[in-house]
């Protein structure tokens, strides 16, 4: 910055002094405030030899998914939802991507804990290695999405996907031409297990005499077991096929015998377009908009955090181009009852595929029976391994 040769030698001394306390320091760890906020204006055109404010330092948080961005689904909407994150907050967060569920996630989470303020864990087997770092921890807030242990610096989040599951459900009982519908699940665990249930009940809503066939990948993200999984449904001739994994591979299997495909987590229409139906879809930014904006301001708490489509956690992608105008009126309609809170999907009677009584007329499971489902509903035809 050019100076006036007449300047005595202490005003130069203290303008050096000035300028250097108002520089950010430097380190890989720590995110400073954008330029734009209050903590990092510009002091330009100020002749006073006071230090400016300290720029506030923001909380250092870090992401780690189980697959890759790329997978066009569970993976891919978390990211999205970090995106959101980042530019709502001015915040960089770091990203692990591809950790296995097991060993490799606590070695990985306990290193992420030496240098984060916040860790999002984004994978149901992400449980006990993160429940075991964050006892080691306890000044880091650690997020685990889908799992249900807590501790005082461990909360819990997931989404009502049940409610879009049903929706969609709807529209697969309409379309179905031989009433028999195919589901490939991912693992056998409650998350699953009551996703494929209310897709069940909302079938069955608009089409008593539909049965839901269920086969296990027993993965989460792998094109060509899933595609296996989803082909031994279409030999027995299922003429709709869903399926509950990171990646379309399902779905494409059924265009290629032009059956009707259902996916998961995100909107995969692009996938194909011709015999595209829905699938239910995850919003995670806002949750982690005000997750972070709680730890910043000091409000946040451990809870387990379960959030319906109302909070917009969870939606109904966009029905395909072929689905019929009736049906999609249909779901519509359904889809407000469930915004205004008056219909409920697990609302009695709800029957289980042995004829057992589950819930008795007009009784609501709570989140807890939810949570812990371990049961299929009548109509369903598979197993749940134990």
């Amino acid at each position: 910055m050019p100076r006036k040769l007449m300047l005595s030698l202490t005003a130069i001394f203290l303008m050096i002094l000035s300028a250097c306390s108002s520089s950010p320091t430097s380190t890989t760890s720590t995110t400073t405030a954008p330029a734009s906020s209050p903590a990092a204006a510009s002091t330009a055109g100020t002749t006073s030899s006071t230090p400016t404010q300290t720029e506030k330092k923001l909380p250092r948080v870090a992401f780690v998914y189980i697959g890759v961005p790329g997978d066009g689904g569970w993976t891919y909407e978390h990211d999205q939802g970090r995106l959101m994150m980042e530019k709502e907050l001015g915040i960089k967060a770091t990203t692990v991507e591809n950790i296995p569920e097991g060993p490799d996630a606590e070695r990985v989470f306990e290193e992420l804990a030496q240098k984060n303020d916040i860790i999002f864990g984004t994978s149901f087997g992400y449980m006990d290695p993160m429940y075991n770092v964050a006892q080691k921890h306890p000044n880091v807030k650690f997020l685990h999405a889908t799992g249900y242990k807590t501790l005082p610096n461990m909360g819990t989040y997931m989404g009502r996907e049940y409610q879009s599951a049903y929706l969609v459900g709807m529209a697969a009982g309409k379309m179905t031409k031989n009433n028999h519908l195919g589901y490939v699940g991912a693992f056998p665990i409650p998350e699953v297990i009551y996703t494929i249930n209310a897709f069940t009940l909302g079938a069955q809503s608009v089409n008593p005499n539909v049965d839901v066939s269920v086969v296990w990948s027993n993965t989460w993200f792998d094109p060509a077991t899933e595609k296996q999984a989803a082909i031994s449904l279409l030999d027995k001739g299922v003429d709709v096929l869903a399926a509950y994994q990171d990646s379309p591979a399902g779905i494409q299997a059924a265009a290629e015998r032009k059956v009707w495909g259902i996916g998961n987590d995100s909107d995969m229409g692009r996938f194909a377009p011709e015999t595209y139906i829905s699938n239910p879809k995850w919003n995670w930014g806002p949750y982690y908009v005000k997750t972070v904006k709680s730890v910043m301001d000091g409000t946040w708490k451990s809870e387990a955090y379960f959030g319906s489509m109302k909070e917009g956690i969870t939606e109904m992608a966009p029905l395909g181009k072929n689905v019929p105008a009736d049906v999609k009126e249909l779901i519509e309609k359904k889809k407000q009852e469930i915004l205004a809170g008056t219909f409920d999907v697990f609302q009695g009677p709800i029957v289980d595929q042995d004829g057992k009584v589950r819930f008795e007329q007009g009784k609501k499971m709570t989140d807890e029976e939810i949570l812990g489902t371990t049961w299929f509903v009548k109509g369903i035809k598979g197993v749940i391994p134990k």
